[in-house]
């Protein structure tokens, strides 16, 4: 019996673990959808999750790249949200939803190309690579 009580222990452990990771990469996940909505001030929503069902889950709705992209946000991390403006309704275009990650990976990229051809200033630069000893 007390070699139950002892693996049970242990696998109560693991799973409060994972919570406790899960718990913080959701909020880091929040926290990081706050900082893009104020990125995007502009196209930036917040409306009502009607398909969720009852409770006061909310979508933000953000305008990439000429998509519409959209993640749920539960309760507890609307507060993180005060700076996006509410919307009670919003139109939908009919297109068919993207697949948001292929969306969003194709963004970055053209993001990370328009900087490669364009170029950074010199102070960017030396901020991600310090100059080493004898480099001027």
């Amino acid at each position: 019996m007390d070699d139950c009580r002892q693996e049970r222990d242990r696998w109560q452990w693991h799973a409060d673990s994972y919570e406790r990771e899960l718990t913080h990469a959701l909020r880091e996940r929040a926290n990081l959808l706050a900082w893009l909505a104020a990125l995007h001030p502009s196209s930036a929503v917040l409306v009502a999750d009607v398909g969720a069902g009852p409770g006061d889950v909310h979508l933000l709705r953000i305008e990439v790249g000429g998509q519409q992209l959209s993640w749920p946000l539960p309760p507890a991390d609307l507060p993180l949200f005060a700076h996006v403006p509410y919307a009670y309704s919003v139109t939908k275009d009919g297109r068919a939803a993207p697949d948001q990650a292929a969306h969003i990976r194709g963004h970055t990229r053209l993001l990370a190309m328009e900087e490669t051809l364009f170029g950074a200033p010199a102070q960017t630069w030396a901020a991600v690579r310090p100059l080493r000893p004898g480099d001027r």
